[in-house]
């Protein structure tokens, strides 16, 4: 399991996947230890503290079901929450996730994030 911010900036850096309920990063550790590590984290925009722990607490039922067998061994995952993982079926985010790993693995995940919204800043 993931704690320290250390470990979610360095996941950051990694593979990312985005789905309707949630983004997913993999980052392989590059060590010899083959466990495969998961995090969770929801921002205070998606609501308050009982829906971002009750969008974490299915997560972690998420990951407990998928992540044995579809995993990645030796990295870092890490699901970001969206509103719609409070609302979606299960089943839908249990096939979301199986997809979203098969992309990693696959190669055809991506490194790039969106641009910014807004006016671009000035220097």
């Amino acid at each position: 399991m993931l704690r320290q911010r250390s470990d979610f900036l360095a996941a950051n850096g990694g593979l990312r996947v985005g789905t309707p309920a949630f983004v997913l990063l993999v980052k392989s550790r590059q060590d010899a230890d083959t466990t495969c590590r998961i995090g969770y984290t929801v921002t205070k925009k998606t609501g308050n503290a009982v829906v971002r722990n009750r969008i974490k607490r299915r997560f972690r039922a998420l990951a407990r079901q998928v992540l044995p067998d579809h995993g990645l061994a030796g990295a870092d995952h890490v699901l970001i929450g969206r509103e719609d993982a409070l609302t979606r079926e299960f089943a839908a985010m249990q096939a979301d996730l199986e997809r979203a790993l098969a992309k990693v693995r696959d190669g055809k995940a991506t490194t790039d994030r969106r641009p910014p919204r807004g006016k671009p800043r000035r220097r």
